[in-house]
């Protein structure tokens, strides 16, 4: 039986010695034929396993190598060594899984993050990984755990849609058809009546408009769940395969939408430190050193946990679009052409400008609001200016936008005189427009990139690092 071991974690927390344990991990490294460092990915801290010469044979011996699986049984004794309070006095060491230790790629040495991507099934096993997962994992139970204690119905809206939400055309199609020679229509389109829907079908690029559905019958409801652009963007900060939350709440106006954002990304973070304190210390130090190599102007005023705090502490800076776009017009960045793209009223807010107001100028998370109508989605709802829309961006330190939401257009005329405008087919979006149709309310909503955030609290600067198998252009390994 396997489920009577200890997690190494909670072996390490304990005072209690001379208890008898069974504890398994894999080998991190093995010390003079006596010193297993054991580890089972609790923890980035490893159980230092104590064998005594002459109780393994020389053929066990040369089997314990680094990537090792192994289940000791021992008793638990004080520690000696620095930096841990006990180990484990091995009576018995049982390999469960060799590894060939020339084989290997992870050697006990450091390995650069483009080197670990290329081998992302077995970087979960590195002291940074093990972090950054863990760390997720306790966001994705926070976000579970702050919706369903305000009320909220947490719904599964679909991955498959016949629907663009955004508007912006970059999907995955979803077909049955053959790719060589679909069936076609005689004016030479592809003919999906004979598709396995009866219809064009992609993987959906948000849950909003099907959660917007769900709020006009249960008041408050959220979404968390994988989206997907097609979007040929290799950066940092794109991901085709990315996962989103996506809150919908009825009698909510763009203020309540904004405060509830603040208080949502507050809230994740404390968590993560009030639970993930030692994986939060140790991407600390580990951003620390990395910031050590940038030249001087080039390197973060602040640490990763300062970061963090500071942000908890913090209210978030709110503003118009038009006050942003003054505020870059104004700036020495501006005026010494520093900005690789230009600044002016009406343009969509670049990373560069989204993290100059964040990071050079305000220096702490700002709310961005009431932007132009002509570069938002039609569902946003119009001010009374006729120009600009209730709609709000939450800028965060380090990448930029994190958060973006919006109160939605409540009022079924205006409505759809927008989609209209922007040739959104009224028809196909007419179950959409029964919520305005039938007892219709002011509400609103945001979306949460969950990586972006994930990047946030773990300080790390390429999204592929903070998700286990990216899928970006020209990638789908694993």
């Amino acid at each position: 039986m396997f489920n009577n071991r200890i997690k190494v974690r909670d072996l390490l927390s304990t005072d209690e010695t001379e208890q008898e344990v069974i504890v398994m991990g894999w080998v991190r490294t093995f010390r003079n034929n006596q010193f297993i460092a054991l580890n089972d990915g609790s923890t980035n801290n490893n159980i230092q396993v104590v064998v005594e010469l002459g109780l393994l044979d020389e053929a066990t011996l040369k089997r314990i190598t680094t990537g090792a699986s192994l289940k000791v049984t021992g008793k638990v004794v004080a520690s000696l060594g620095k930096g841990q309070r006990v180990e484990v006095k091995a009576s018995s060491v049982e390999i469960l899984g060799d590894c060939d230790a020339d084989k290997f790629p992870l050697q006990p040495k450091k390995h650069s993050l483009e080197f670990l991507r290329e081998i992302a099934h077995l970087r979960f096993r590195t002291n940074t990984f093990g972090s950054i997962f863990r760390i997720r994992h306790s966001l994705a139970f926070a976000t579970h755990k702050f919706f369903n204690d305000k009320g909220f119905i947490y719904l599964h809206t679909p991955i498959i849609t016949a629907s663009d939400a955004e508007g912006a055309g970059e999907m995955f199609k979803v077909t049955t058809l053959p790719f060589d020679a679909p069936p076609r229509n005689e004016d030479g389109s592809i003919n999906y009546k004979e598709d396995f829907f009866g219809k064009g079908t992609n993987l959906t690029v948000s849950g909003q408009l099907e959660g917007e559905l769900g709020a006009m019958a249960f008041s408050e409801i959220y979404t968390f769940g994988p989206t997907f652009r097609a979007e040929n963007s290799n950066t940092t900060r794109h991901l085709a395969e990315f996962w989103m939350i996506e809150p919908e709440m009825a009698f909510y106006d763009i203020e309540d939408n904004m405060n509830l954002a603040e208080e949502f990304i507050r809230y994740l973070i404390q968590y993560a430190i009030d639970n993930n304190r030692e994986d939060i210390e140790f991407l600390d130090q580990r951003l620390t050193e990395e910031e050590k190599q940038k030249p001087q102007n080039e390197r973060s005023e602040l640490g990763l946990f300062e970061k963090l705090e500071f942000v908890i502490n913090n209210k978030f800076e709110r503003i118009t679009y038009t006050d942003a776009i003054d505020i870059l017009l104004e700036s020495p960045f501006y005026k010494k052409k520093k900005f690789k793209y230009d600044v002016k009223w009406g343009i969509d807010l670049q990373s560069e400008h989204e993290r100059y107001l964040v990071e050079k100028h305000f220096k702490k998370p700002v709310i961005v609001t009431g932007y132009p109508k002509d570069i938002k989605s039609f569902y946003m709802r119009l001010n009374e200016d006729g120009k600009t829309v209730a709609a709000m961006d939450i800028l965060a330190p380090g990448i930029g936008e994190i958060v973006g939401g919006s109160q939605r257009e409540e009022r079924l005329e205006k409505l759809e005189q927008r989609m209209r405008e922007m040739h959104v087919p009224i028809d196909e979006m007419s179950y959409y427009l029964d919520t305005r149709r039938f007892g219709t309310v002011p509400h609103a909503g945001f979306g949460l990139g969950f990586e972006r955030m994930v990047q946030f609290v773990t300080g790390m600067t390429n999204i592929r690092d903070v998700i286990p198998f990216a899928r970006t252009p020209k990638n789908c390994e694993f």
